[in-house]
């Protein structure tokens, strides 16, 4: 099911739970259009809207290191930012309803794909490993959602040895985001699957992300957030694949990727 809806004011809604730091309500936030998509099989459930505040001019840029670099080991990376603040909650209808770091916006650091590293400041100290290594880093909201706008984000590869690169930095590529770790009470009835995409938006070629969750896929065809509802407690795994218009995967070392993460519904056991 697929909804169109137009909204000028929205004042106080409850869409998901909050898992750290809730900051004030908000009374408005003006949104021009709001799309909404829900999807329901063998008891998993997927659903977004668009309602995050835009960063349009938001950017981020890598200062140091560049990619002639060598040196393996811990490494300064420092960062300039334009038109977007760290350590503040962002201040839309999402914040407060979902799971949100109490240390405000943030910078999501990726190094080959492996989990993020959150980071307030833009320096930070992080070790590059020896060999080809792929860094992707993005601007991200208070609770976790990154920004898709162009400029929001630096992908870099560091070679410290003259070992083989196989990665295309002209090529579409998928890296995973949420979810991460484990939610707790509240916080698993709907839990944040968010990627971000690299040189596509999915519908400029036809491509589509596939989501397998505990073995029951979805094929997402627009790069927006989606909230996962009927996890199981325990365990649980999400792998998402990027594939082209005739349902193969996107030749990238990243694709497909899959993670696990834990949900306890009770916090009695905390």
């Amino acid at each position: 099911m697929i909804k169109f809806l137009s909204l000028l004011a929205i004042a106080s809604l409850s869409l998901f739970s909050c898992k750290e730091n809730t900051p004030a309500p908000i009374e408005e936030t003006i949104v021009e259009e709001v799309i909404e998509i829900i999807m329901e099989k063998d008891g998993i459930k997927l659903s977004t809207n668009q309602l995050g505040t835009n960063f349009k001019n938001a950017h981020l840029h890598l200062i140091s290191p560049d990619s002639s670099m060598t040196d393996t080991g811990a490494q300064t990376f420092r960062f300039e930012l334009e038109n977007y603040d760290l350590g503040v909650n962002t201040a839309d209808v999402l914040s407060g309803q979902c799971a949100n770091s109490g240390k405000g916006q943030h910078i999501h650091f990726i190094m080959n794909n492996t989990p993020y590293k959150a980071y307030y400041e833009a320096e930070f100290v992080e070790p590059i490993p020896p060999g080809h290594n792929v860094m992707l880093s993005f601007l991200s909201r208070s609770y976790h959602m990154s920004l898709k706008d162009l400029g929001s984000y630096v992908l870099e590869e560091f070679n410290t040895d003259g070992s083989p690169d196989n990665f295309d930095e002209t090529q579409a590529h998928m890296f995973y985001s949420r979810p991460k770790g484990e939610y707790v009470g509240n916080d698993a009835q709907k839990v944040m699957l968010d990627f971000y995409l690299i040189n596509t938006d999915l519908k400029d070629m036809n491509y589509l992300v596939r989501a397998t969750i505990n073995g029951v896929s979805f094929d997402l065809k627009d790069w927006m957030p989606f909230f996962i509802e009927g996890l199981k407690e325990g365990e649980n795994t999400i792998k998402l694949e990027l594939l082209d218009a005739e349902g193969k995967l996107l030749p990238s070392p990243f694709n497909p990727v899959e993670r696990t993460i834990n949900v306890k519904y009770s916090e009695e056991s905390i």
